[in-house]
């Protein structure tokens, strides 16, 4: 790129992602419908999944996971607090109540050890997060579901196309959701996928998110006369439009691709890190067979700085160089202090994280000169401001 300014993200987009939305508003059917359909069969078959049901966003994703898994009053939830809030946020939204757990110092992933320190006699579930494309340990997380009785459901948000000891995620035992956000590795503009194993499982996340009527809007146009429908269960407005899966189709198909730029630009950026302590990259876990490289996060070293992370980032900024904020702790936003009583202290590896994490420029259309003038102005930066 030859941009003055270096965004954090920019979505990669074709000529036919454009030539599929332009064909969508030519046909006359924009809301759900064929091309709806058909990115839900390639998706599925993508990850390795029996079902995959089209949603709005992966907030509406997680909603209908958890809802269509029974979740709600009286229940908990264990997760982890490194995460957007849309993780916890909708776990209360189905009356359960979110219990954080810490998170591994290096990796920033809920750790099974941690997650079973918090089980109590309510936990119904573990939402682990596949935090910055790589896998968390699905395998520890299995090993508690079937000791307690309890369901996984994975936010699989930063890992579409991630792999899990050669499995893509998506394609176990787990409903999981995806995000197709556009800085995410496959973009919708807005969207999200649930995937599972389970018919009944899929059945009633497709009826929830639209309205929880019998017929979706193809079903009920597909003939000239008017069909008979009827609500099943009250549910949501939450499908996602042939618009937007015109996009997320051509999206998917170049995924792969994607993936593969997002790799090479991180072993470089891992590669012009090496010897710079005051920003390390997050730690690799060999069960990870597939990083999708979402996100490259760097955790600050504050105590060889004399500034916080929000100067560190200005001070970038000034040279031209965005960044991202991914996560500050949930269980310490004011909701959750308030409701629940959280504190600082409580989970001390997320809090340090909540300080000190730092998300750099990481979009296929970079190339190793980004690399390069991003890695110079971290030094720079940390030369400035060393202790």
């Amino acid at each position: 790129m030859n941009d003055d300014k270096l965004p954090f993200s920019r979505p990669l987009l074709g000529d036919e992602e454009i030539d599929e939305v332009v064909a969508v508003l030519r046909s006359g059917w924009l809301t759900s419908g064929p091309r709806v359909h058909r990115f839900e069969r390639e998706f599925a078959s993508y990850v390795g999944s029996e079902h995959a049901a089209a949603v709005s966003s992966c907030t509406a994703a997680l909603h209908l996971a958890l809802l269509a898994h029974g979740i709600g009053p009286g229940d908990e939830v264990v997760t982890t607090p490194i995460t957007w809030p849309a993780t916890a946020n909708c776990v209360e939204l189905v009356g359960a109540r979110p219990v954080f757990a810490d998170v591994d110092p290096g990796t920033l992933q809920l750790t099974p050890a941690s997650a079973e320190a918090a089980l109590t006699p309510r936990t119904r579930a573990i939402l682990p997060v596949h935090f910055a494309g790589q896998a968390c340990d699905l395998d520890g997380f299995a090993a508690l579901e079937r000791q307690h009785g309890l369901v996984v459901i994975e936010d699989a948000a930063h890992a579409a196309g991630t792999e899990y000891r050669g499995r893509r995620i998506g394609a176990g035992a787990n409903t999981a959701c995806f995000s197709f956000h556009p800085a995410k590795n496959l973009t919708t503009a807005e969207g999200g996928m649930v995937t599972t194993p389970d018919a009944q499982i899929a059945e009633r996340v497709r009826r929830l998110r639209f309205h929880g009527i019998d017929r979706d809007a193809a079903a009920r146009h597909a003939g000239r006369a008017p069909v008979r429908y009827e609500t099943v269960v009250p549910g949501f407005k939450y499908n996602l439009t042939d618009l937007q899966a015109a996009i997320g189709i051509h999206q998917l198909a170049r995924l792969d691709g994607f993936i593969e730029q997002r790799a090479k630009l991180a072993a470089l950026y891992r590669d012009a890190l090496r010897g710079c302590p005051e920003a390390t990259p997050l730690a690799l876990d060999a069960a990870t067979t597939r990083h999708a490289w979402h996100l490259f996060v760097v955790q600050l070293d504050l105590e060889r700085l004399r500034c916080d992370r929000e100067e560190f980032a200005a001070r970038l900024d000034a040279r031209g160089i965005a960044t991202g904020l991914h996560f500050t702790a949930v269980h310490l936003h004011r909701y959750y202090r308030e409701r629940y009583g959280y504190a600082a202290g409580d989970l001390p590896h997320s809090e340090r994280a909540d300080l000190s994490v730092l998300s750099l420029p990481l979009f296929p259309g970079m190339d190793e000169a980004d690399v390069a003038r991003v890695c110079g102005a971290i030094r720079a930066v940390a030369r400035e401001v060393a202790r």
